[in-house]
């Protein structure tokens, strides 16, 4: 089949549109929770709304990814995503914003079943490795670069005296004043639209989902769950998400609570960082899985992020501005790490199996909100050692994973 380059580059500012949507919340976790009013539980059930629908919403997005076109698959989604956005900003509330956040986790859901397969397509079978990598590097820079966006909009916003650019003099015609941090949702809401609009106007490949890209039927799901491995990857794969966003979703509010740094700046800046040596954790963990088992690396991994944690909350205003962001450099290999081992360890059903393992990322949606209820009742570094047991089942998918086919190395 002819490739489609133009698709390809489409879809990788659709990963970095993705990314933005998905991981914004981390420094804007801190503003909400002061605006709203919210205790920490309470600000717990924002990441909680947006993580829930993506995981509830991975296998049933994969059925319709298999029954409607794939235009029509990324339409829908970011109209979505487009009205979710517009909603909360015109009724910037608290219940407002958790609606959604929900919707925008239905969109996030829908997008991620069917961009992988139509980039396989359109950028050929054979580059399709080369071209996750890629996409997974436009993912990361995004989300090194979303807390600097918000931080930009809300410190010009809180200081315009009119004389700011066209981008901060419109904004602060249709955003209140105690409220500057939500102007990233009108930047949402324009460039979901604006996205719709290009996606519209551009022909689509025809995509034929191999076998092991196919949901299959809830029989074939039934037969998983009967094999103790399914279950236990499924809670590797929760453990993941659940130790990426609790980590990110709480850095900018600590740093205030116990430190007394700014969550509009330092809070930004640190958060910016934890993603950004995630993305530079995943160029070296490439070279790594070269090298060495892939479960080695998850053990080694998972100690060094305990380690970091453990300094980043028992360390000083200095160390800690360092720690927490490293954690990112560590868990950055976990994810494919984990998904790898989970689709070698059976011979069949992967595309069912895959749908499985992305409805773990509802683990976003549960660690976030039991940190927030621990820290209501002990204090939010209290709430964080729940982390440690998230890494701690993470370093034992090293020791009892039992692939089929381990990573090949050149040593072998």
């Amino acid at each position: 089949m002819k490739r489609n380059y133009l698709i390809v580059v489409l879809l990788f500012i659709i990963f970095s549109v993705i990314s933005f949507l998905t991981n914004i919340l981390n420094p804007i976790l801190p503003d909400a929770k002061v605006s709203f009013d919210l205790s920490n539980t309470m600000a717990g059930f924002l990441p909680f709304a947006f993580f829930l629908a993506y995981g509830m919403l991975s296998i049933p997005s994969g059925m319709l990814v298999e029954k409607y076109r794939e235009k029509t698959m990324l339409i829908l989604p970011f109209f979505l995503i487009f009205l979710a956005a517009l909603l909360f900003v015109i009724i910037p509330s608290f219940p407002v914003y958790l609606v959604s956040l929900f919707c925008i986790g239905i969109g996030m859901a829908m997008l991620q079943v069917t961009i992988n397969p139509l980039l396989r397509v359109s950028g050929g079978e054979e580059n399709f490795a080369f071209n996750s990598v890629i996409a997974q590097l436009f993912f990361g820079g995004a989300s090194y670069l979303g807390p600097y966006l918000y931080s930009y909009l809300v410190r010009n916003l809180n200081a315009n005296d009119g004389s700011g650019n066209i981008l901060i003099n419109t904004l602060a015609k249709v955003v209140p004043d105690n409220l500057s941090w939500i102007s990233v949702y009108w930047v949402f809401a324009g460039v979901t639209l604006i996205t719709v609009a290009i996606i519209s106007t551009i022909k689509f490949p025809k995509v034929e989902l191999k076998e092991d890209e196919k949901t299959g039927g809830w029989e074939t799901y039934k037969m998983l769950f009967t094999n103790k491995y399914v279950i236990l990857y499924f809670f590797g794969i929760f453990a993941y998400v659940g130790t990426e966003q609790g980590i990110g979703n709480w850095i900018s509010e600590f740093l205030y609570q116990y430190h007394g740094y700014n969550p509009q700046s330092t809070g930004a800046e640190a958060v910016s960082w934890f993603w950004g040596l995630m993305t530079i954790g995943c160029l070296l963990g490439l070279l790594l899985l070269k090298l060495f088992d892939s479960r080695k690396i998850l053990i080694l991994s998972s100690v060094f992020a305990i380690i970091c944690l453990t300094i980043a909350l028992t360390s000083n205003s200095e160390i800690v501005l360092f720690t927490f962001p490293l954690t990112g450099f560590f868990l950055s290999v976990m994810w494919s790490i984990i998904f790898s081992l989970a689709l070698n360890s059976v011979a069949e059903h992967h595309g069912v199996f895959s749908g499985i393992l992305c409805t773990g990322i509802i683990g976003g949606a549960i660690i976030p909100l039991a940190i927030g209820g621990l820290a209501d009742v002990f204090g939010l570094r209290f709430g964080l050692l729940l982390l440690y047991v998230t890494l701690s089942f993470i370093l034992s998918v090293g020791i009892w994973a039992k692939p089929i086919i381990t990573n090949k190395t050149i040593f072998k």
